[in-house]
């Protein structure tokens, strides 16, 4: 016979899960939250938009995108992470998510506080010089880098995709390239189109109209495989340059503690909406790859990443400004 001391935090307990699994039944029953940690206008801000208004559709309630930019994305990550595990409230960030903690001396938030729900899209960085640039592909901006002082190379920061690529070319490729940091990809886009810098790697969705205006040149991209927009400029696998391979990826974490039906529900939505002609057609044309998956895909995708690109950290001793 059960102690009577054990009798009513057991029925406490009880009645949560039970709460909670009809909570879960319910859910949603009112606006979710898309936290992007970055400002609008954006290649993440972008997915996150387009991939919230389709998959709302298929969960029957409105997605609100709240963007919440500041310290590299760990302002945005921070409040999600501390943030009511009841399926209201999801980040939808980039590849901060994964090198923030192997770069900054220290997280507000605990490594497990934030769970994996979907992969959206990545956006292939593009590696651009200036339209009448002497460099026509990445073999010979490489081999001139290596003249003389070298090459400037704009970067959005410390750790930031074009920073990687810049590490990548160094590293692996023994480029000399000073990296010049600026507040934004687009402003490093921005110092390339002006000449105050001889070259940059910003996502597709941001070169890709400067390119077609005849401002820039891409010489390569990062991504795996060539971008449906741009399909006669190759990989840097392609060229040569196997390490270089690296994305704009946009994804979804809830917190942790969030029921794991919403968590499966959610990914469901995202992955439908994904699957969507509107939505492809809307991402596609914009050198932004659709992608989904399941949780655990999306798993496999982070530590594949994270194996990938600390070994780059470490070699180029990246630390925060």
């Amino acid at each position: 016979m059960l102690h009577p001391a054990l009798r009513a935090p057991l029925a406490a307990l009880a009645l949560t899960l039970t709460a909670v699994a009809a909570h879960a039944a319910d859910w949603p029953a009112k606006p979710i939250k898309f936290v992007v940690p970055f400002g609008p206008g954006g290649a993440n801000d972008l997915v996150a938009r387009a991939v919230a208004e389709a998959a709302a559709k298929q969960l029957g309630q409105p997605i609100i995108i709240d963007n919440k930019p500041g310290a590299g994305s760990v302002l945005g990550s921070d409040i999600v992470a501390k943030s009511a595990p009841d399926g209201y409230t999801f980040l939808a960030p980039a590849g901060g998510i994964i090198t923030n903690p192997l770069i900054k001396a220290k997280m507000p938030y605990a490594p497990d506080a934030l769970v994996p729900v979907a992969l959206m899209a990545v956006s292939p960085s593009l590696i651009v010089v200036p339209a009448d640039s002497p460099y026509k592909d990445l073999k010979s901006l490489v081999a001139g880098s290596k003249q003389g002082q070298g090459l400037n190379f704009s970067t959005a920061g410390t750790g930031s995709t074009p920073h990687f690529v810049a590490e990548m070319l160094k590293v692996g490729a023994g480029a000399k390239l000073q990296i010049v940091p600026y507040k934004s990809g687009s402003e490093g886009v921005v110092a390339v189109i002006g000449k105050q810098v001889d070259a940059t790697s910003e996502a597709s969705v941001v070169t890709l109209p400067q390119i077609k205006g005849g401002k820039l040149r891409a010489v390569a991209s990062t991504w795996n495989r060539r971008i449906a927009a741009l399909p006669d400029v190759p990989t840097a696998q392609e060229q040569g340059f196997g390490n270089v391979f690296i994305g704009h990826w946009s994804g979804v974490f809830a917190p942790k503690g969030t029921p794991e039906d919403i968590l499966n529900k959610m990914n469901a939505a995202i992955n439908t909406a994904l699957k969507s002609p509107e939505l492809r057609a809307r991402l596609i044309p914009q050198g932004i790859d659709p992608l989904g998956g399941s949780r655990a895909d999306f798993v496999k995708f982070l530590d594949d990443e994270k194996k990938r690109l600390t070994p780059i950290v470490k070699a180029a001793q990246m630390k925060e400004d």
